[in-house]
């Protein structure tokens, strides 16, 4: 299999090697009886959902958590059968889908058990009842709307409380005070469940910073994220390194052309950049449509193993770089990861953009093809168009 798979010159890789390394490194810093959930939500973070599920499981996670019912559909009628959670909210009128697929849910409302459609016929619905302990999305809040909810649980025979849990909001920071609060509100709503609920549950609050930072607080398994794919959850976290992690993500293109351009001529859309002196100006095929956004005008890629600005406006399908010297059409362009001695990492994108590495992988759009590598061997490519 090679890259004459698809037909443009610009890639997402992902290897599935470093993903299957991440998780073995979490596996060493957990406590042995502490199971792994991989977190394959948003296209399990734009590495590509069915091939990072298939790896993780691989490589000894026991279960996949998604946000959306659709993900986990998608999950089943790819053939997975490990254990699925669905960590957002579903429509009631939906429940009987999950249940007919063995599909865990979110339930956090009294009103959602009451008006959940349900098959007599089908296994009950595995739920996982949310407490909000501090991060102010979904879930409950106070013992009151616990007792209603378990009450209303407890009469329907066609569900099952499979778990409970929650979500840390500050696990990431430096200061420990409001994960601690958390925790603290955590065990006050976990006491009083222990004394209304008698039938045996799993425990959930661990993301990867806690998972990381906090292996001993965890408890039957963690929600292993945005660092199963090799990037730190934060600065803190990155500094002080609890576990080694290898990015699994990396962005390239190539030169598809390239020119010598005089002084005072202007490029891209709004002439808003001109060359001062002659310059040598490449095109690279990937744009906005891609993920490679407007703001990332200035940003450097790699050519030649050398860094190289982004010049002009970003159009929807190519940009433009400043060369030192004349390359060659089909030269290596890397947007992001190592080339030669240099690298671009997901983390100075996010600084250039200011806003998190989360959001990165999962801004390169379905137009780009992902190329799966598993110890330097192309073992898949997905290319939807």
């Amino acid at each position: 299999m090679s890259i004459e798979a698809f037909y443009r010159d610009s890639w997402v890789e992902v290897d599935l090697s470093s993903i299957e390394y991440n998780i073995n490194q979490l596996k060493q810093r957990l406590r042995p009886d502490t199971k792994i959930f991989a977190v394959v939500k948003a296209n399990a973070y734009g590495h590509g959902d069915e091939q990072v599920a298939e790896c993780a499981l691989r490589a000894g996670a026991k279960g996949l958590a998604v946000s959306l019912l659709d993900e986990a559909l998608k999950l089943r009628d790819a053939g997975i059968e490990a254990p699925i959670l669905v960590m957002g909210w579903i429509r009631p009128g939906d429940a009987h889908v999950a249940a007919e697929r063995d599909i865990s849910v979110t339930v956090f409302q009294a009103d959602w058990v009451k008006n959940a459609r349900l098959s007599p016929s089908a296994k009950p619905l595995k739920i996982h009842m949310k407490w909000d302990t501090g991060m102010g999305r979904i879930g409950i809040r106070t013992t009151d709307e616990m007792d209603e909810l378990l009450s209303m649980i407890h009469k329907n025979k066609l569900m099952e409380l499979e778990a409970v849990f929650t979500h840390f909001a500050t696990a990431d920071e430096e200061d420990y005070a409001y994960y601690e609060e958390q925790q603290k509100r955590f065990d006050h709503l976990f006491s009083h469940f222990k004394r209304v609920w008698s039938r045996n549950v799993e425990i959930h609050t661990g993301n990867s910073a806690a998972s990381m930072r906090f292996p001993d607080h965890m408890k039957h398994f963690v929600r292993f994220g945005i660092s199963m794919y090799g990037l730190y959850p934060s600065g803190v976290v990155k500094k002080e390194r609890p576990i080694d992690l290898k990015p699994a993500f990396s962005l390239q293109s190539r030169l598809i052309h390239v020119k010598k351009v005089p002084a005072n001529e202007s490029i891209s859309y709004g002439a808003t950049y001109q060359t001062e002196s002659e310059e040598w100006i490449g095109t690279v095929p990937l744009g906005y449509a891609d993920g490679w956004i407007r703001k990332l005008q200035g940003m450097e890629v790699l050519v030649g193993g050398k860094r190289h600005p982004i010049v002009g406006r970003i159009c929807m399908d190519q940009f433009m770089v400043r060369l030192d010297q004349e390359y060659p059409v089909g030269t290596m362009v890397t947007l992001i990861g190592k080339q030669e001695h240099q690298s671009i990492s997901m983390d100075e994108v996010a600084d250039y953009l200011e806003t998190i590495n989360y959001e990165i992988p999962c801004m390169i759009s379905y137009r780009v093809p992902r190329m799966f590598v598993d110890h330097g061997n192309i073992v898949e490519i997905d290319n939807p168009l």
